[in-house]
């Protein structure tokens, strides 16, 4: 395993990282999202993402269990704050003073920790004063709760303002958790640039475009059963905008790439991302300890220039660049 730092802080992640979302507490039963935890670990993954949200706070519990016994020093947890959890009330998402202080303290608890290593605003409230978001984060990185703080999904500009708030409040927003891969790079044209002047690294989501990057569903044919893409869970819904032929046409392509390089499609999605000098790291997910495996072998792999402008070619114009989809992608309000 490789590790690069967050941003430009002194914290060192794993620059693949292990997440639980659409896993653990729903698609994953708990002995097996504990086996691919411990798959992580024996592989040299540190660093673990979850959220409040994912599973209605499930999947943090099922990865506070499986980290049970590890070393706390030598791990880094992140979690994030804002969708809806429990009953769903009406104070019950957002990043309102009172959601976040109630949120931290679900999250330690189910995450069995003092502190997490990463908080992060999962996505941006409109209807909360920025600055009452960003002193609720401030008094909790005092507090010993966080060590630093992040976003996810947040446009340029909102990180700006995020992070000039916390530059005076002295605390350290140091990272961004967007949407990146071959398919999606909404990201390069306004996010990145403002990120690499103002010190902040990406952890990125779905580098393999949630499934679709492996290669494993072919153009005119119906979905694996069991894949993501037959998930009424909410991975169907997720993984909709890349289930056209001509998207899978054009992925089908890129397995010569792949077999040239000696990585799997899976592998090759992964290396992508970390090609960007500003991705601190890949987050990875798993249903079986053998994808952990597997996708670890994207660690340190270096892509040369020419095969890059290759993948563009064969992607073309089904690459999504539209710096506006994060704000179009994003909720207007908060949900309940």
């Amino acid at each position: 395993m490789e590790f690069r730092y967050l941003g430009n802080s002194g914290l060192k992640i794993s620059e693949i990282t292990y997440g639980n979302w659409l896993t653990h507490g729903s698609q994953v039963e708990n002995e097996v999202a504990t086996q691919c935890v411990h798959a992580a670990l024996d592989v040299g993954i540190t660093s673990f993402d979850t959220a409040d949200v994912y599973a209605n706070t499930r999947a943090e519990s099922v990865l506070g269990d499986a980290l049970t016994g590890q070393r706390r020093e030598s791990l880094e947890i992140f979690t994030k704050v804002y969708w809806p959890t429990g009953p769903g009330g009406h104070n019950d998402s957002g990043l309102s003073r009172k959601h976040i202080m109630e949120s931290i303290n679900g999250s330690l608890r189910r995450l069995q920790t003092d502190y997490v290593d990463l908080y992060q605003a999962h996505r941006y409230d409109t209807e909360t004063p920025l600055e009452e978001t960003m002193q609720a984060f401030a008094d909790i990185v005092r507090q010993g709760k966080a060590l630093y703080i992040g976003v996810s999904e947040w446009t340029a500009g909102q990180i700006r303002a995020g992070h000039a708030l916390a530059t005076e409040l002295g605390i350290g927003l140091i990272s961004s958790q967007p949407q990146y891969s071959m398919l999606w790079r909404v990201i390069e044209d306004e996010v990145v640039p403002a990120s690499r002047e103002l010190g902040i690294g990406q952890i990125v989501w779905s580098p393999v475009a949630q499934g679709v990057l492996t290669g494993k569903y072919k153009p005119g044919q119906a979905p694996p059963a069991g894949s993501r893409a037959t998930d009424a869970k909410g991975g169907a819904d997720m993984i909709s905008r890349f289930m056209n032929d001509d998207v899978l046409a054009r992925v089908q392509k890129l397995q010569p790439i792949a077999d040239e390089l000696e990585l799997s499609m899976a592998q090759l999605a992964v290396a992508w991302v970390l090609q960007n000098d500003n991705v601190s790291a890949a987050l990875v997910g798993a249903s079986r300890p053998e994808q952990v495996r597997e996708n670890v072998k994207a660690t340190g792999v270096k892509i040369p220039h020419a095969v890059l402008q290759q993948i563009d070619e064969v992607l073309g114009d089904v690459v999504e660049h539209d710096s506006e989809m994060t704000s179009v992608t994003s909720p207007h309000k908060r949900p309940s």
